[in-house]
C-alpha cells in the first residue's frame, strides 16, 4: 500500500513538472525571436510629428512645420515643402529601431564620428514639449550601417545605413521642386510658342481642339501629356534666387527658346525656358516669380513637337464595337450596313436596301480594317488629294448613334488621303490599308 501511495505521489510530481515545463518553458520566447525584437529609438506616431529640424552633412540646417496634411519650409526661407521627402523622414524616424548597442557608456565619441555629428534630425510631436533628437556619425567598418546617439546619453547604437539617404538632405532637396502651379482638374487652354511655331489649343467638350496654327481636332493624349509635363516638371537647380529684369539676358530668358502657358480659366500661368548651361540643364522661370531655375530639358522635349504631332493619329474616331451604321459610296454605288438588337439582347449587322443579315466575321473584319487606318502625316489645303474624284466616301455612326463622321477618300498617283469634313487639309494614309479596306468591303456577300 505504501509502495502505491509513493508510486501516486511520484507520478503528480512528474506531471506538475510537465506542466511547469510546458506553461513556464514552452512559452517564453526562442532566443532568435527575442533578437527580432528590436528596440525602437523613439517613441512616436509619424501621424503627430509636427515640427522637423534637419542639418545634414553639407551644413544646411532646415526647419520645417506641419499644416493640416501639408509640411512647409519655414528656415532658412519660407517655401512649400516636398511632401514626399518629408514624410520619408518622419515615417523613418518613428520606426527608426536600434540594429545592435555599441557601447552604453562610450567615453571617446570621436571615433565612432559622434564628437561632431554628421547629421542631425530633430523634431517635435503634439503635446512634446521638448524636441526629440537624433544625432548620425560615421558609419561602420561593414558599410551596413551608421553609429547614432541620443543628445546627453552616452550609449552608441547603431542604425540602417540606408536612412542617410533618407535623413541625410538638405534645404533643396526638402522644398517643393515644382516649377509651376496650376489646377489640372480645370485647365482649358494651353499655348506653346517657339521661335519656329506657335501652337494653341482649347478645351471641346471631353476632349481638344487646336486653335493655331489650324483650326483642327486634336490628339486628346498628346495634349494632356503636354500640360502633364508642364505640371510635374521639377527644378534641377535653383540659379538665382532673386533675378531682376536686367538678368534675364544673361540666361537666354529675354528672348525665351520656349514659352509655354496653361490656361485655367482665368487664370494663366506660364514658363519660359532659355539657354542651356554648361551641364546642359536649361535655365527656366515661372514669368510670376523673380526666381530662376534650371531644367532638363528631356522633360519638355514633347512642347517642341510640330502641329502633326499634336493632331490625331487615327483616321477615324469610332471603333468596331462602337459603330452603329456604316455607309460607304464608291462611285455610283453605295452600301449601308445597321448594327441591331433582337429581343434577347444579341447584336448583329444587317445590310440596308436590299435588307440581308450580314456574316459577323466579315463585318467585324470591315470595321476592324476601317477602324484602324492610321494617319502617316497631314498635308495642307493647296496640296493635291484627289478628294474631288473620290475612291471611296465613308460616313460612320457611333456611340449609339449619337455622334457621325465622314471621311472622303482620294488618291494621287500610289499616294492615298483622307479628308474630313469641317477639318483643313488631309491626311496622308498608307495605301496597302485602305486596299484592305476594300477587300474587306468586297468580302461581304
Amino acid at each position: 500500500m505504501r509502495g502505491f501511495r509513493s508510486t501516486i505521489v511520484l507520478l503528480v510530481v512528474l506531471l506538475g513538472l510537465v506542466g511547469y515545463i510546458y506553461f513556464y518553458e514552452m512559452k517564453r520566447p526562442s532566443p532568435s525571436e527575442t533578437a527580432d525584437q528590436k528596440q525602437k529609438v523613439f517613441t512616436v506616431e509619424a501621424a503627430k510629428i509636427e515640427r522637423v529640424e534637419v542639418k545634414a552633412a553639407s551644413g544646411d540646417r532646415t526647419v520645417l512645420t506641419k499644416s493640416g496634411d501639408a509640411w512647409r519650409v519655414i528656415e532658412p526661407l519660407d517655401a512649400k515643402a516636398d511632401d514626399t521627402e518629408v514624410s520619408g523622414i518622419v515615417t523613418n524616424l518613428a520606426s527608426l529601431e536600434i540594429q545592435r548597442v555599441v557601447d552604453e557608456n562610450a567615453a571617446d565619441l570621436a571615433q565612432f564620428g559622434l564628437a561632431a555629428p554628421r547629421i542631425e534630425v530633430g523634431f517635435k510631436a503634439a503635446g512634446q514639449a521638448e524636441a526629440s533628437r537624433l544625432l548620425l556619425g560615421d558609419t561602420n567598418a561593414t558599410g551596413g550601417e551608421i553609429y547614432a546617439k541620443l543628445p546627453g546619453r552616452a550609449r552608441v547604437f547603431l542604425v540602417s545605413s540606408y536612412l542617410e539617404s533618407t535623413f541625410n538632405k538638405g534645404t533643396f532637396d526638402l522644398r517643393d521642386k515644382t516649377i509651376l502651379s496650376f489646377d489640372r482638374a480645370k485647365v482649358d487652354a494651353l499655348e506653346i510658342v517657339t521661335k519656329e511655331q506657335r501652337l494653341a489649343f482649347a478645351k471641346a467638350g471631353e476632349g481638344w481642339r487646336m486653335t493655331s496654327p489650324v483650326d483642327a481636332r486634336a490628339d486628346a493624349g498628346q495634349v494632356e501629356g503636354a500640360i502633364g509635363s508642364l505640371q510635374t516638371l521639377a527644378m534641377k537647380s535653383i540659379a538665382e534666387p532673386e533675378a531682376a529684369e536686367k538678368d534675364l539676358a544673361k540666361y537666354g530668358l529675354d528672348k525665351p527658346d520656349l514659352t509655354a502657358t496653361v490656361g485655367a480659366g482665368s487664370t494663366r500661368a506660364t514658363i519660359v525656358i532659355g539657354k542651356a548651361g554648361e551641364n546642359g540643364f536649361q535655365y527656366a522661370r515661372d514669368v510670376s516669380r523673380p526666381m530662376i531655375v534650371t531644367i532638363d530639358p528631356a522633360l519638355v522635349n514633347a512642347l517642341r513637337n510640330n502641329a502633326d504631332a499634336f493632331r490625331p493619329k487615327d483616321v477615324f474616331e469610332f471603333r468596331s464595337f462602337t459603330a452603329t451604321r456604316l455607309e460607304i459610296v464608291r462611285g455610283a454605288s453605295t452600301v449601308a450596313f445597321e448594327k441591331t438588337t433582337d429581343k434577347d439582347g444579341i447584336s448583329k449587322w444587317k445590310r440596308v436596301n436590299p435588307a440581308k443579315d450580314v456574316e459577323t466575321q466579315a463585318m467585324d473584319s470591315l470595321l476592324s480594317a476601317l477602324s484602324g487606318l492610321s494617319v502617316d502625316g497631314y498635308v495642307d489645303a493647296k496640296a493635291k488629294t484627289g478628294a474631288e474624284s473620290a475612291v471611296a466616301v465613308v460616313t460612320a455612326k457611333f456611340d449609339d448613334g449619337k455622334k457621325e463622321e465622314r471621311v472622303v477618300f482620294g488618291r494621287v498617283g500610289a499616294d492615298t488621303f483622307a479628308v474630313r469634313a469641317g477639318e483643313p487639309g488631309a491626311a496622308r494614309v498608307d495605301t496597302a490599308k485602305f486596299d484592305e479596306v476594300i477587300k474587306a468591303l468586297e468580302a461581304i456577300k
